[in-house]
């Protein structure tokens, strides 16, 4: 990944950590992680693309995603989730997503999380709708 630090992000939404995203080591779980990574891009897909989860005609499917972990976060910290484009193609997305500590620059966890776009009924391969995919091209980065 070219810029993991805070500017190579061009959104960013809060996330509160629970109690319960702590391990028994007193961190956030690693597969915690990787529900911040959904919740941030489909957040950004709600509110940017205009993504109807409930009766759109095309859905985003998950079919990779990973994560490197930097430095332990832990309850109460607060976060911040970055998000960016690093490549878009004609019905596939893959995002990069840092988690930060709130008004760090270096994250404490850097990863990818890939959508397919698909016809809610057919669950077929389906062009990304064209208001997401405006969306999706304001915060694609050269990689």
């Amino acid at each position: 990944m070219s810029n993991d630090q805070r500017s190579g992000y061009r959104y960013f939404s809060n996330i509160t950590t629970r109690w319960m995203d702590n391990d028994v080591y007193g961190h956030v779980n690693n597969v915690v992680y990787y529900s911040y990574f959904d919740s941030v891009a489909n957040k950004y897909l709600i509110e940017e693309g205009e993504l109807d989860i409930h009766a759109g005609t095309s859905i985003g499917f998950v079919v990779a995603s990973n994560c490197q972990y930097l430095s332990p976060i832990a309850y109460p910290d607060e976060i911040e989730a970055g998000l960016r484009v690093n490549r878009l193609g004609n019905s596939s997305v893959e995002y990069g997503i840092g988690i930060f500590k709130k008004g760090m620059l270096q994250p404490s966890a850097i990863g990818t999380f890939t959508h397919v776009f698909v016809d809610r009924s057919t669950d077929k391969s389906t062009p990304i709708p064209s208001k997401i995919r405006v969306s999706l091209e304001a915060i694609l980065v050269n990689m």
